[in-house]
């Protein structure tokens, strides 16, 4: 298979936003950190499961996903 490089910026984006929330968790910033950690890890997964879409539709639908958050 491929190097998928979207996937990999995204899963870097993700482990650099994760140092980010324990920061801020050490901050005593829980709400704001919560969703910070969910919306950025969700984009590599969102990436993820695009790439196994049933159809062409749903691969652009789960894109546009990833794209939002």
């Amino acid at each position: 298979m491929k190097e998928n490089i979207l996937l990999n910026l995204s899963i870097g984006f993700s482990v650099k936003v994760i140092s980010l929330v324990k920061r801020l968790r050490e901050n005593k910033e829980t709400i704001i950190s919560n969703q910070i950690g969910r919306s950025a890890t969700s984009i590599g997964a969102n990436i993820h499961e695009a790439q196994y879409g049933n159809s062409k539709a749903d691969f652009i639908a789960k894109f546009h996903i990833a794209l939002k958050d």
